[in-house]
């Protein structure tokens, strides 16, 4: 069985989030303890947290606080997710690498195996002919850049106004990257490392600081945008109060795109405009609105591939026992080949003659069998597939 387990922007809000995802993660420890989990695979944004995970047999599995989808339903939620169908932001590239991403972790954790590969290289295929195939992501807006069109709308023009951006991950670079196309020049504080905030302030053409220097640099900010990846706010409610002017604050607008939030909610009580990730919920709206048509032809495209790889879902089940049975019949075949040749003697070109003609006979002789096994497989018919094996395998 496979199974989804998730919590996201579509069922919570962003402080529901927060709390959510450190539940999920007991409730993802509980299922690995009770349950056979053969494979798993871990996606986690800033609009969500999910697990695929692949279970021995088919139990029920129940939290009344998550999304919790199985088989089917599971599979095409992550061609959905693949294609910007499940973003806040409908059409957004920036799914489709975090997907990879958490593909390639689990293969180096070991944690994903031959299901879960087929899977997720299946959903970056989606995600990828979707593109191609649809304008879904034409002009398409990331989570960073509408965090910029907020501030900008609540705030107007931004060329004459000072911008931090906190943070120089992938969110950052985001944020970095729509202030590049409004032409505008930001301060790029690390999280972490100041050589990152460096080669983003170089793309910006802006300039970078120390983290420590944090507090210095909201001093006359008119704009604050946020996204680390910190486990804690690092904007206090303190920090601001002591770092920014009183006069100051009531210009100033911040927007914390970071899940869990880097700003103190209270902060607001300042006089601070605050935003979240929940109040980019109408920019999402709007975009889904430019992109409608699109989204109907890319739900298409998720049901033909989503038909496709259930079908060779269905065929890996089988396969361990097509594959004894072609090994069976290519020792039968090469057994038979050496009695044909000692019995043609000297004979010129024998090899060849004998070596086609078997090799043509086993395959005729087998196709009708392996064809009747992957549909008997498509069709769920177990009874088939457990009478074959008895014949074939003599698995009582």
């Amino acid at each position: 069985m496979i199974l989804n387990i998730r919590v996201d922007h579509k069922t919570a809000n962003i402080g529901t989030m927060e709390r959510s995802a450190q539940k999920l993660d007991v409730a993802f420890q509980e299922i690995l303890e009770k349950y056979a989990v053969v494979e798993y695979i871990q996606i986690k944004t800033c609009n969500r947290t999910e697990f695929y995970m692949v279970l021995e047999g088919s139990p029920k599995v129940e939290y009344n606080d998550f999304v919790v989808e199985t088989d089917k339903k599971a599979l095409e939620h992550l061609l959905r997710l693949a294609s910007g169908l499940e973003s806040m932001i409908v059409g957004e590239d920036q799914i489709l690498g975090q997907i990879k991403d958490s593909r390639k972790r689990s293969i180096k954790e070991k944690c994903c195996g031959r299901v879960l590969n087929t899977v997720f290289t299946k959903a970056v295929h989606v995600g990828q002919s979707v593109r191609k195939k649809t304008r879904i992501n034409e002009g398409s807006v990331s989570i960073g850049s509408a965090a910029v069109d907020l501030a900008e709308k609540v705030h107007g023009n931004l060329k004459c106004k000072k911008v931090l951006v906190v943070g120089a991950g992938k969110m950052g670079t985001l944020v970095a990257k729509a202030l590049v196309e409004k032409n505008l020049k930001a301060i790029v504080v690390a999280n972490r490392t100041h050589d990152r905030a460096v080669c983003l302030a170089r793309e910006l053409g802006g300039s970078a600081i120390h983290f420590d220097k944090l507090g210095e640099a909201m001093k006359d900010a008119d704009v604050v945008i946020s996204a680390t990846g910190a486990p804690h706010p690092i904007l206090t409610y303190e920090k601001v109060k002591e770092s920014v002017p009183a006069e100051n604050l009531h210009h100033m607008v911040m927007v914390d795109i970071a899940n869990p939030r880097d700003i103190d909610e209270r902060v607001s009580e300042l006089g601070v405009k605050l935003f979240n990730i929940d109040d980019l919920r109408g920019v999402a709206d709007e975009s889904l609105k430019m992109r409608e048509a699109e989204a109907v032809r890319a739900e298409r495209i998720v049901e033909e591939e989503l038909e496709l790889l259930q079908r060779s879902l269905k065929h890996m089940e089988v396969e361990p026992l097509i594959s004894s049975i072609r090994a069976d019949a290519e020792k039968i075949r090469v057994k038979e080949t050496e009695k044909a040749l000692k019995i043609l003697g000297d004979m010129e070109g024998k090899e060849r003659v004998v070596e086609d003609l078997t090799k043509v006979l086993v395959k005729h002789i087998s196709y009708d069998i392996i064809q009747n096994l992957k549909h008997a497989a498509e069709k769920e018919q177990k009874d088939v597939i457990e009478a074959a094996e008895v014949i074939f395998k003599g698995e009582f």
